[in-house]
């Protein structure tokens, strides 16, 4: 016993010590992968990001691993444990780790939840003797060790006491010890279940039942290279038992037996034993008779006598012939069994040749076939011909067809097959007919199944298939089992869990194999295929393919064709098949001639094997000859049943018979592959671990809640983490534990309180371990400490005594010598002895001696008696609490009597029940067979019916498919035709510019006479491109035709899909109700899909609605992108035109004096041209004029709207006025605090998205620009200049419309901003008055500036009645103008209505604020009325008026700051309004700047313009240098303004920057002061982390629904009660705590007031810079808006006399702009980085103080993210306008080359421009017309545009509000429960003590409880009478089963060192 306990129990105190402990919490050991090793401990010492470096600890070698290769260690308490579902860290490193532990211990059984795993140890243990099994029997799975005892002794238990069914299932591979543990689980039972009392007196059926598997193993089991006794086929033992529990017959069913392996063999590997045990066992008279020949003579014998070593073949003979005598079968029975194994091995021996002429084979030699017909009793010569030449049915008649030599030995060799299944099949049912003869009736049955488990090899093949569609099978169903018992402990426990089937997991897989059809599974097709006649492996797999490609189990293999055909999915992994032979394998066929002779046999045996003919596949059916298979299959029944088809079913019946018994699951390993004793190879371990299911049963663990914990060993180990959170006195567990639980802050997912334990997520406590284990090492180190110092003291004390006593005995030496030479004390020395004084004292001195004895006994006596009276006491308290224990046994007792007397009763009343249903049990078989009949009627209804629903299905999801796809299509046609209008649009606005062009190009022909010459190529280049833009235009207009036509289709194809897709939709619903009548397994997936339906309805008319909206915003982006494609795909057009200009322009040279005519015609025409140009621009000046007025009129409208803003934000401020006299009632410190912070996170982020914005603007009109630019350059002519001063002319009115909704946005800012400022600052309402009569002075500047403005635009008007040609597009502008007007009015309506909903809003949101302060107020109540206020006042007053000195003397504002803490508050506020004002300035300044700048621009443009420009009257050179010098003047003018103030606008900047630097000065000073109080107040945070989140959830909800903000004040009331009860309590326990935390509270919260109110004003002035940048950049984009628009007209100005020289001056102004452009742009991105680093100075400060919310510091690096992401944006921009600048100069240079070629050689005429010019005059006003509609289009779009924006705005700045008080809140919250949390630490010091004493007193409760239960199982034990080997059996098992005890002894110590 002592050797079986080593292999049972091990040693799990190695890996338990406290070293591993300490160093598995110190090291944070964690797994790695490893190649050799499969994982690797090592040591985690640093993380990188995603990457981790981590230490091995075996090599010292660091690694860097991924975060996502790193499997956490579990603690050592978890080593070689004996579940590992108790795993805290589930994974497979931990099960990996925990096996190889457990084996190497010789432990080779572990729990792995339901599993069993078992390692084959390839030796033999002594852990299977009687002692053994009779230590298992009768006891439960955990008090005993791991054991396959244990497993089937649970099952009979079960069985015997529920009368459920019982299921055992070993799978593993080949080699694992499946059929050794089924042999042992037999032999149990044999032995438990047996009707005899010992063994000697074993029955008969019980050693039939364990001889039965030795003559299974003879004939079915082989040696293979893994294994030398494998089991080549699979069973099902089924044993039955009675009422009582005794076996009363048994029955064996068997699975897919490996035939071939009689035929041929691999490498190293036997067939089938029984062969062996015969050529050698067998004596003379029996070979003579079956006529045995040697080992080397038999061809199925490949490789000879192969022998197993320790193995005799001939004792193993005589040992199966044994069994065959106990099994009771007679003797001509197992002779002739031996008959037909002989006949097989003569089959092999048979041989064929290929006769000469002809392919039919011949058998030269028939010596084989005599012996097998005489074998076998048939005739020979018959047999040799069914065998040569078979008859073979064709249509009705039987032929003779002669085989060739590969047909005849493949029939050879399939009757050996069939004939060795067809025995092993009779000797199954002749065992089972020996097992089952008994009379008795069983009443229940324990089912053993052996199989093989999953299968991966390199070559797969179908019996792979097979056997893998078993194992899914089997896996589903441990998956479903454990998803019951899982249901089952949770429901039990009362644990609220969304449960899920898992073995719905492995469905998809199994339908893959075995569904009938919809679409048809593997087995399905090759069954299928197997009726076709020209079918074919390859056909089979094409099929395969194209029924099963799309589903997601099945995929094509990446392995070649040759090594593979398809490939499934399996639970365990992937697994590629080949399929080749797969229909032959199918079918099985025989030759049905032998058959029929075997049939009719003389010899009964081979007649009876024979029998079953009619479902025989035939060799007709492989040839091809398959015109009766159908009328066959009909006429035979039962003909033609594939091996699929039969393993099917018998599998569905195993399964069927499998679910309706309680399964336990046994899962063996193979270690190594060469079978070598205490070797494991982790990757073999790993991959069978897949393969078994064992992970997937982890992983399902994992889901749930793994780790269980009892509420008494949770409280013991884990209660030294929560030392305060138990009050005294008693608490019942699970109270105890929720209150510890409460204690350690875990997060709610992470665990569950049931009724008797505490269920963890899997790492929980893992986590726990550690935190305990760095408890007791803090313990530990102070215990150390403290003994230290003892014996350092005690040292002390000793070297103190002696030195006192040297100083004693150099005395009394002193005065000796100084004695010893004094005659009177020699005298005194010679006398005292003779004295009988002398001889008193030393008597006294002895009694005295005597006394002090006498008294050290006395006490000693009197120290014994308090011992052994406080010894008493314990006792007598033991004692109490043994007799509570024993009444309470004693009570659990009667209650479980009175239970059995109740089951007594039950059982009699149940025995007559039986005997009732007995009498009734004849009927009930008789209706039995007619309801099964129509059960099986019913069932193939359901089959139909569930067929029906999974085509109907697949049909619904087609559907839904299709109708996803033409939504998708059809919006990718309305795109389509979209981007085509879209282009044909922009083409035909270019069309209508190149013939402007032309116009403008004739009349400057005429004009220029004396440049004729040079001008005649580009009238030829002209007229060629109006020929090409004329074939376009045609083009188009076809084009645009067939758009028309397609998108008229789509539209009729749109709503006809509209329209089956209803029709569908009410088909499904009808399939829904149908559904839900028929299964109500489908009722959650239908509603699933009515959900979808009813989401998909909403999403129909919501994507109806968005659609437009949508496409409307897309519009821009995808105009832009082709509009760029088109220009550069135009501009290479143009280049190709120019070289084809240039060969036509040579061509025509020589013809000059034709055109000399024709030229002097056209310029009478030109000169007529010319009058009515002339008339033209009078016309146009009338209508510039006009244009002007309305221009002026929308200005003053717009100053008249400026004016109504104003009074509107005056009412709005007295109505803020109003608001702030009920606020100021309410006002506190605490409002001011969270608001003030709220606001200054809301403006950041405003300014933070405001900034993106002007990015956006900003890359969108750089982006115009480079276009602009792009155009300049490919026109390469005046061309491009007409063409910009179009396009601008077009986006004007779109700017005026962005530029007045930029203005309403500006206003809605400010007044936002306006109502922020009133809330913070309530009592300085007269200081905002005067910043408004300072802002009104600024706006009469701004005024002022505008009317400079106006003058200059006034003096533009003069300088443009040259444009005359421009009449009707002007016009237009005008109406575009008027639209644009009213769609601001429009805009300023809907502004106006949603600033009142925002006021309401912002009503609303006040309201809930109240309710916060006044829920924070009661908070701050009950801590801040408290004793001594003043004196903690006037010190703290003392420090701020420190603080308000330094303040003031970096400031230079205040000097009376220091006197109270009001007046330092005003003047805070008074440099916030100061630093307002000083933004303000900076403000106005950089309006004036951008004002200066326009108007600058403005007049360069103008000098330009003069410089350039030419009147048509004849000006004088000389007038135009004189306006050019004024210019010049004016211009310096300008830029010296310019220069100022830009020098005051720095001025203000700086010092800006000096009131931040010192507000950032005097904060850091305030962070050091605070740093230490924070510090100390880090503890008491942890105890109300909990409780902030509460309210966090509370904040959410009010955020949510703002509506429950009643229901979320009753949940802060109720939570403000407990506070109140708390502090009670608190207060009771400890007031001199509460003393020091009165003095402490209000100290810290006056200067987290007075840092935080510090904070605002930095924040706020940060935001007002922010804002006043922001708006700089707007007015910056506003100067870009009008700069551009004066561009534009100061171009169409230029556009009449421009000459080409000029262009090139043109040119060069365009550079200097854009040098002038990316000026601007360096100090946009100069602020930018300023704004950059003002944003990081910001968030440093934020993290220093608040480090805690994690949250805010998240949106932050967001946000900073963005603006990297901007800015990487900006520079990708700039270099894409550099690449632009040099494509601008290359294109000059090349317009320059062309330029001179085309000067030189133009010598052509105008011939054919001007007949095509009316023609062309007459097509632009069409164009224009058609221009006018799509701007029209254009503005709608953009309105619309600005309406989204702006609701989106106003969402996100509510979103952001809330956010930010609810941040401020929870500050709040922060504050008052850390200052709770210092209470509630102070009373659980104080219950420190009570603990400790109710832990000693509970450790004594239950070491008593043990000692109790020792007593009584003593007892039980000496009354049977076995005492020495119980108390052996007990002490292991109190040493060494469970954890508690192993806890137990390293804890023991603990009390006493305390």
């Amino acid at each position: 016993m002592a050797d079986a306990e080593k292999f049972l129990y091990g040693d799990r105190s190695a890996g338990n010590t406290p070293l591993a402990q300490a160093d598995w919490a110190t090291k944070k050991l964690v797994w790695i992968p490893s190649e050799k090793l499969g994982f690797e401990a090592g040591s985690l010492k640093e993380e990188k990001g995603e990457e981790c470096v981590v230490e091995l600890t075996d090599s010292g070698k660091k690694v860097t691993v991924n975060k996502d290769d790193i499997q956490k260690m579990n603690p050592p308490k978890f080593s070689k444990v004996e579940d590992m579902a108790e795993l805290t860290c589930l994974n497979e490193a931990s099960v990996l780790h925990n096996l190889k532990e457990r084996y190497y211990s010789g432990l080779i059984y572990t729990y792995s939840g339901l599993f069993c795993v078992v390692v084959n140890p390839y030796k033999y243990l002594p852990i299977y003797s009687e002692d053994i099994v009779n230590m298992y029997k009768g006891k439960k799975r955990h008090e005993m060790p791991p054991h396959i005892y244990a497993i089937t002794d649970t099952a009979y238990r079960s069985m015997m006491q529920d009368r459920e069914d019982q299921s055992i299932l070993c799978t593993g591979e080949s080699g694992a010890g499946k059929t050794e543990n089924t042999k042992k689980v037999i032999q149990y039972l044999a032995h438990v279940a047996s009707s005899f009392k010992s063994k000697k007196e074993q029955g008969e059926l019980e050693k039939q039942l364990l001889q039965a598997n030795p003559i299974l193993e003879a004939f079915g089991n082989a040696k293979t290279v893994k294994n030398d006794n494998s089991s080549r086929f699979g069973k099902f033992i089924r044993i039955n038992f009675d009422v009582n529990g005794y076996i009363v017959g048994a029955n064996i069913e068997t699975y897919l037996l490996e035939k071939s392996r009689a035929v041929r063999q691999a490498k190293d590997e036997r067939s089938f034993h029984i062969f062996y045990y015969m050529l050698s066992g067998a004596g003379e008279k029996l070979r003579s008779e079956l006529c045995l020949e040697d080992y080397s003579k038999y061809r199925f014998m490949s490789n000879g006598n192969v022998t197993i070593p320790g193995q005799q073949d001939k004792d193993l003979f005589t040992e199966t012939m044994d069994a065959f005598q106990i099994m009771s079968i007679p003797e001509d029975e197992r002779i002739g069994l031996l008959k037909v194994v002989s006949a097989v091995l003569q089959l092999g021996n048979m041989s064929f040749k290929k006769e000469r002429n002809t392919d039919q084979a011949s058998m030269p030699d028939d010596t084989a076939a005599q012996k097998v017909c005489h074998l076998l009793s048939i005739n020979v010569t018959d047999f040799t011909r069914a065998i040569l030449s078979p008859k073979i049915k064709v249509g009705r008649d039987f032929v003779q067809k002669a085989q060739t030599q590969e047909q005849a030995e493949f029939a050879i060799e399939a009757l050996a097959k069939a004939s060795y299944e067809r025995m092993f099949r009779w000797l199954v049912l002749r065992i089972n007919k020996a097992l089952d003869k008994t009379k008795r009736q069983g009443a229940s049955f324990i089912g053993i199944l052996d199989i093989a488990g999953f299968e991966i090899f390199e070559l797969n093949s179908f019996e792979q298939l097979c056997i893998n569609y078993t194992n899914e099978k089997l896996q589903q169903l441990f998956n479903h089992t454990m998803f019951v018992l899982e249901q089952e402990e949770y429901q039990r426990e009362g644990i609220e869990w969304s449960f899920i089937d898992f073995g719905l997991d492995l469905q998809p897989c199994i339908d893959l194999i075995e569904k009938p059809a919809g679409p048809p599974g593997v087995l399905a097709l090759l069954d299928e295929e197997c009726w076709f006649p020209k079918a074919t492996d390859k056909s089979f797999v094409e099929k395969v393919v194209q029924e099963q490609g799309t589903n997601p189990k099945f995929q094509k293999p990446k392995k070649l064709k040759d090594d593979a055909d398809f490939c499934i999915i399996h639970y365990a992994g992937k697994v590629d098949y080949k399929a080749n032979a797969w229909l032959m394998k199918n079918m099985d066929p025989l030759n049905e001639c032998v058959a029929t002779l075997f049939n009719q046999s003389t010899d009964k045996f081979t007649a009876e094997l024979w029998k079953d003919m009619d479902r025989i596949v035939g060799l007709d059916k492989v040839a091809g000859m398959s015109e009766s298979i159908h009328g066959a299959s009909r006429t035979r029944k039962g003909m033609f049943r594939t091996v699929g088809q039969l393993y099917k079913e018998q599998l569905g019946n195993l399964m069927a018979t499998l679910r309706n018994t309680n399964p336990n699951f046994v899962r063996c390993i193979i270690p190594n592959h060469e079978k070598k004793a205490g070797k494991l190879e982790p990757h073999l371990v790993l991959d069978q671990l897949r393969c078994n299911g064992v992970l997937e049963g982890i992983r399902i663990c994992r889901q749930g809640f793994p780790n269980r914990i009892v509420f008494q060993e949770f409280r013991q180990r884990y209660e030294i983490l929560t030392p305060n959170a138990i009050p005294k006195g008693f608490m019942d567990g699970k109270q105890a534990c929720v209150l510890m639980i409460k204690a350690l802050e875990l997060d709610p997912n992470l665990f569950r309180v049931g009724q008797s334990k505490v269920f963890f997520r899997a790492g929980v406590l893992a986590h726990l371990e550690e935190e305990r284990d760095i408890k007791i090492t803090d313990v530990v180190i102070s215990f150390q400490a403290w003994c230290r110092g003892y014996v350092a003291r005690k040292a002390f004390t000793k070297r103190q005594q002696q030195l006192t006593a040297m100083k004693v005995i150099q005395r009394n030496c002193v005065a000796y010598l100084k004695l010893r030479n004094w005659q009177w004390w020699r005298l005194f020395t010679k006398v005292k002895p003779l004295l009988q004084v002398t001889r008193q004292e030393e008597e006294m001195l002895a009694k005295e001696e005597e006394l002090e004895k006498v008294m050290e006994r006395q006490l000693q006596a009197q120290q014994q008696l308090q011992e052994f009276e406080s010894k008493q006491q314990q006792l007598n308290a033991e004692k109490l609490a043994l007799q509570e224990q024993l009444q309470a046994e004693t009570e659990l007792c009667a209650e479980a009597e009175e239970m059995r007397a109740r089951l007594a009763t039950r059982k009699q009343e149940l025995e007559e029940i039986l005997h009732d249903l007995e009498s009734r049990l004849e009927e009930e078989e008789e209706r039995a067979t007619q309801m099964q009949t129509e059960k099986k009627k019913m069932q193939q209804n359901i089959t139909d019916l569930e067929q029906q629903l999974d085509q109907e299905e697949g049909a619904r999801q087609k559907l839904q498919m299709e109708k996803v796809t033409t939504d998708a299509k059809l919006k990718k046609l309305e795109e389509d035709v979209m981007v085509l209008d879209d282009q044909n649009n922009k083409l035909l606005k270019e069309k209508k510019q190149m013939e402007e062009r032309i116009s403008e190009f004739t009349t400057n022909l005429t004009e220029e006479e004396e440049k004729s010459k040079s001008l005649q190529k580009l009238k030829n280049k002209h007229e060629a491109m109006i020929t090409d833009l004329e074939d376009r235009l045609r083009k188009e207009e076809k084009v645009r035709q067939e758009l028309e036509k397609n998108r008229r289709k789509l539209e009729g194809d749109s709503s006809e899909l509209h329209d089956q897709m209803s029709d569908l939709q009410a088909q499904i619903d009808e399939l829904r109700a149908q559904l839900a009548k028929k299964e109500e397994e489908l009722h959650a997936a239908l509603s699933r899909i009515e959900e979808e339906a009813a989401a998909k309805n909403a999403a129909q008319k919501q994507i109806r609605e968005l659609e437009a909206q949508i496409s409307e915003l897309q519009e821009d982006l995808e105009l832009e992108r082709q509009a760029r494609a088109k220009a550069e795909k135009h501009r290479r057009d143009l280049g190709e035109e120019l070289e084809a200009l240039k060969t036509e322009l040579e061509d025509t040279l020589d013809s000059t004096a034709a055109q000399q005519e024709l030229r002097s015609k056209r310029e009478v025409e030109v000169t007529h041209l010319k009058k009515n140009l002339e008339e033209e621009a009078k016309l146009h000046e009338q209508q510039m004029a006009d244009m002007r007025q309305k221009h002026n009129q929308a200005f003053e409208e717009l100053n008249e709207q400026l004016e109504l803003a104003k009074r509107n934000k005056m009412s709005m401020e007295k109505a803020k006025q109003a608001l702030e006299s009920e606020w100021n009632e309410l006002q506190i410190e605490m409002k001011t605090l969270t608001q003030g912070k709220g606001d200054s996170e809301q403006r950041r982020k405003k300014a933070e998205t405001q900034l993106q914005e002007l990015q956006v603007k900003y890359s969108e009109s750089e982006r115009h620009r480079h276009e602009v630019a792009d155009k300049m350059a490919k026109m390469q002519s005046e061309l491009e200049h007409v063409n910009s001063l179009l396009s601008e002319a077009d986006n004007k009115n779109i700017k005026f419309s962005k530029d007045i909704s930029a203005t309403d946005s500006q206003l809605q800012d400010a007044q936002e901003l306006l109502q922020e400022e009133t809330r913070q600052k309530l009592a300085l309402s007269t200081r905002l008055r005067q910043l408004e009569d300072e802002q009104n002075n600024l706006r009469e500047l701004l005024e002022e500036e505008e009317e400079g403005k106006k003058n200059a635009e006034k003096q533009i008007t003069t300088l443009q009645t040259q444009l005359a040609d421009m009449k009707k597009k002007l016009e237009n502008e005008s109406l575009s103008l008027e639209g644009a007007e009213e769609g601001r009015k429009r805009s300023q309506r809907e502004l106006e209505g949603v600033m009142h909903q925002l006021e309401e809003r912002t009503a609303a949101y006040d309201k809930l604020d109240k309710t916060k302060t006044r829920l924070q107020q009661e908070l701050d109540d009950l801590i801040v009325d408290q004793d001594h206020l003043r004196q903690i006042v006037s010190n703290l007053e003392k420090k701020q008026k420190k603080f308000d000195q330094m303040l003031a003397e970096e400031k230079t504002i205040s000097t009376q700051y220091a006197e109270e803490r009001d007046k330092a508050e005003a003047e805070a506020r008074e440099k916030e309004t100061r630093a307002l004002t000083l933004a303000r300035e900076l403000e106005t300044m950089s309006d004036v700047k951008n004002e200066l700048d326009r108007a600058n621009k403005m007049l360069k443009a103008e000098m330009d313009d003069l410089v350039s420009s030419k009147d048509d009257v004849g000006k004088s050179v000389h007038e135009l240098e004189r306006s050019k010098r004024a210019m010049d003047q004016q211009l310096e003018e300008m830029r010296v303004q310019v220069e100022e103030l830009e020098d005051e606008l720095q001025a203000t900047e700086d010092a800006k920057l000096r009131l931040e630097v010192n507000m950032q000065a005097m904060k850091a000073q305030f962070d050091r002061d605070l740093q230490a109080r924070d510090e100390q107040g880090e503890e008491r945070r942890k105890q109300l982390v909990k409780q902030v989140r509460e309210m966090e959830v509370d904040l959410e909800d009010e955020r949510k629904q703002r509506s429950q903000a009643l229901s979320a004040k009753k949940k802060l009331e109720l939570d403000l009660g407990e506070l109140d009860v708390q502090i009670e309590a608190a207060n009771k326990g400890r007031d001199e705590a509460l003393k020091q935390l009165k003095k402490l509270q209000p100290l810290m919260k006056e200067q987290m007031r007075e840092l935080d109110e510090l904070r605002l004003s930095r924040d706020e002035a940060v935001n007002v810079a922010k804002e006043t940048e922001r708006k700089l950049k707007a007015m910056e984009a506003d100067a870009l808006h009008f700069q551009e628009d004066l561009a534009t007209a100061e171009k169409v100005k230029r556009q009449v006399q421009t000459e080409r020289d000029e262009l090139q001056e043109e040119i060069s102004s365009t550079n200097t702009k854009n040098t002038v452009l990316a000026e601007d742009k360096r100090k946009l991105e100069a602020r930018i980085t300023q704004l950059e680093e003002e944003l990081e100075e910001e968030h440093l400060n934020t993290e220093m103080v608040n480090d805690r919310l994690k949250r805010s510091v998240l949106q932050t690096e967001q946000m900073t993210t963005e603006l990297a992401e901007e800015r990487s944006g900006s520079l990708r921009l700039e270099g894409a306008r550099s690449q632009l600048d040099r494509q601008n100069k290359e294109m000059k240079l090349k317009l320059q080359e062309l330029e001179g070629t085309i000067k030189s050689k133009y010598k052509s005429s105008i011939t054919t421009l001007e007949a095509k010019i009316a023609q062309l005059e007459e097509q632009l006003d069409i164009e224009s017309k058609e221009r006018q509609q799509a701007t029209r289009l254009t503005r709608r779009t953009e309105k619309k545009l600005k309406e989204v924006l702006l609701m989106v705005d106003d969402e996100r700045r509510n979103t952001d509000q809330f956010k930010d008080q609810a941040e401020k809140a929870n500050i709040r919250m922060r504050q008052l429960k850390r200052q709770l949390e210092e209470a509630e630490e102070e009373v659980t010091r104080s219950n420190a003590q009570r603990r400790k004493m109710q832990r000693e007193l509970e450790d004594a409760t239950e070491s008593a409880d043990s000692m109790n239960r020792e007593v009584g199982i003593l007892k039980s034990k000496l009354r049977r009478g076995d005492v020495p080997f119980n108390m052996r059996r007990v002490v292991n098992r109190s040493g060494l089963d469970s954890d508690e005890d192993v806890d137990g002894k390293t804890e023991t110590p603990e009390p006493a060192a305390e």
